[in-house]
């Protein structure tokens, strides 16, 4: 990690996550809080109809780096982290997922990644705590993005990630980017830093996601992302005034 000035946005979609949220939060904390820069905690509250919204509005009002985005309905986790970014304050971004299956006690090995701001850091699960079908699945639906896309990322899957702010909002943004942000930054020539990340047991209530959900639910974002992957990048510009 260089000099550079750390401060992070934390970025938590959540649907249907009543019993998670709290602890999860509480996690964070407890990790952050042994380190010395500024964090906000944001959960995206995406369309819940089981008490979530209710949830997050008492924790926002007990701790002041505890900030809720609503969506009134359920657009999905790449629509998430969009409003989560555009509220962010801060230059960096992390996200993770908010049934607590993701480990904040990887957040400062992250950061301890970082170079500058042309590093993308990528969580890794090495020892996923999933089902067979579901692992299976996944490692099929990676073999294929990878094959076709080339992102240098074994496990797209993992929503443990930390990349710049302003970077992300300048992608394109469309329904299921999520899978693609490795894709993504590396066309835009960010360096991508594979990390191996700790993965747990959901603590409660059930996955958004099923085996359909995740080998076949994206093939027509995956054809135009290679598709985009071959067009140029807009140019970096900068100008020399006498």
């Amino acid at each position: 990690m260089t000099s550079m000035q750390v401060a992070l946005s934390i970025i938590i979609p959540v649907y249907n996550e009543v019993d998670n949220v709290e602890p999860l939060y509480e996690e964070i904390v407890a990790t952050l809080s042994a380190t010395d820069f500024p964090y906000e905690v944001i959960f995206v509250d995406d369309g819940s109809k089981d008490g979530t919204v209710e949830k997050l509005y008492s924790l926002s009002q007990r701790y002041s780096n505890f900030r809720v985005v609503y969506h009134k309905r359920n657009f999905g986790q790449s629509a998430a982290f969009l409003s989560g970014a555009k509220a962010a304050r801060y230059a960096l971004l992390v996200t993770l997922d908010g049934d607590g299956q993701n480990d904040p006690a990887d957040i400062p090995r992250l950061v301890e990644q970082v170079q500058d701001f042309r590093t993308v850091v990528l969580g890794n699960r090495k020892k996923r705590d999933d089902n067979y079908l579901r692992k299976l699945s996944s490692r099929i639906g990676n073999s294929v993005r990878q094959r076709l896309l080339h992102d240098g990322c074994p496990d797209t899957g993992c929503s443990l990630k930390l990349f710049p702010r302003e970077a992300f909002l300048a992608l394109p943004h469309f329904n299921h980017l999520h899978r693609f942000l490795p894709a993504l930054f590396k066309r835009a020539g960010f360096k991508l830093v594979n990390l191996p990340v700790n993965h747990r047991p959901r603590r409660h209530g059930v996955s958004k996601y099923g085996v359909m959900n995740r080998l076949f639910v994206g093939i027509h974002d995956l054809i135009g992302v290679r598709w985009l992957l071959k067009r140029p990048c807009a140019p970096e510009v900068s100008t020399h005034e006498r």
